[in-house]
């Protein structure tokens, strides 16, 4: 498999797309691909001046795209809220939105503005808040959700019983528990669009293995160097063995969010030896992301700790 893989993306002209994450790795190809396919892309970040930069670069080789950087801590409810707030006012309908972004394994617990363990904040109840802030204009556009998840997401399970990790953190088993949440949310979410006709489609992609800073050096997060494992990722990667590049990491949740014949509901990711690399195609869906129960019992607490409310399309419209 060569590393200039590419896919055939629909013409995205008019269309909005909203993706977290996108200041660099597998975000930053996302939303160059889709400017490249004429969407108008909403960078949500963290760090503004980081965002530019990489606003910049996609605008350097597509110097007609429409590219908006905007400010967000996904860790941050108020943050979220003040984002929504700002996209609602511009009453614009989003047509993809992307949740990309996401954090991994903290070596010491560490806590959220609002008090949630972190990965649990930024992966699962950032998204699921900025869901339900921008469900209007996701409603009016008819909108392609895409949830970004991890092959963690086939590894360990939620943790019930502790899902703020106050008893015991290890760090794995935090990040998989928040990506098999997120997965389980995301699925209820599209049965939900179509049980209350909200339009929408709500699927899933996992972008097998490619060096990103996700194992990277992050002295914020309690990690000072690199790990063992993104450096051994890294030469992998240069060497075009078993894993991929952060552009073919990019292709199965832009796959996702535009082929027309991807489903709402449905998982998409590489299909290479072990789906660690390779051109994005539908992937059975991991045994812990098929559990209607466990979709329900999450959106349940989701809307009480992200302190949020999804109403009905009824309620929408009156």
């Amino acid at each position: 498999m060569a590393n200039t893989l590419d896919i055939e993306v629909p013409d995205l002209s008019g269309k909005l797309a909203v993706v977290t994450g996108a200041s660099d790795g597998i975000g930053f190809h996302i939303a160059e691909r889709l400017v490249r396919a004429g969407a108008e892309v909403v960078m949500p970040v963290r760090t503004p001046s980081k965002g530019e930069t990489a606003a910049n670069a996609i605008l350097a080789d597509n110097p007609a795209a429409k590219i908006q950087v905007r400010p967000v801590d996904l860790a941050s409810l108020a943050s979220i809220a003040e984002l929504a707030a700002g996209l609602i006012s511009d009453g614009r309908p989003i047509d993809i939105l992307i949740n990309n972004a996401g954090i991994m394994t903290p070596p010491t617990r560490q806590v959220s503005v609002d008090g949630f363990e972190l990965q649990l904040a930024t992966n699962h109840l950032g998204h699921v808040a900025l869901i339900a802030g921008l469900l209007p204009l996701l409603i009016d556009g008819g909108a392609r959700i895409t949830t970004q998840l991890s092959v963690a997401a086939n590894q360990h399970a939620v943790e019930w019983d502790d899902l703020n990790w106050e008893q015991s953190y290890d760090a794995r088993k935090a990040y998989s528990s928040s990506k098999i949440a997120l997965g389980l949310f995301a699925r209820e979410l599209d049965r939900r669009s179509k049980q209350e006709a909200w339009g929408i489609q709500s699927n899933l992609a996992h972008p097998g293995v490619a060096p990103t800073n996700l194992l990277a050096a992050q002295p914020r997060m309690d990690r000072p160097k690199d790990t063992t494992s993104v450096k051994i990722i890294r030469a992998l990667s240069r060497r075009n063995l078993l894993v991929g590049t952060p552009e073919t990491a990019a292709l199965p949740a832009i796959h996702a969010a535009t082929n027309p014949t991807a489903a709402g509901g449905h998982f998409y990711g590489p299909s290479g030896f072990q789906h660690l690399r390779g051109a994005p195609a539908e992937q059975p869906l991991y045994s812990r992301l098929d559990d209607p129960d466990g979709g329900s019992r999450i959106w349940t607490l989701s809307e009480q700790m992200a302190r949020v409310s999804y109403p009905s399309w009824h309620e929408w419209r009156c």
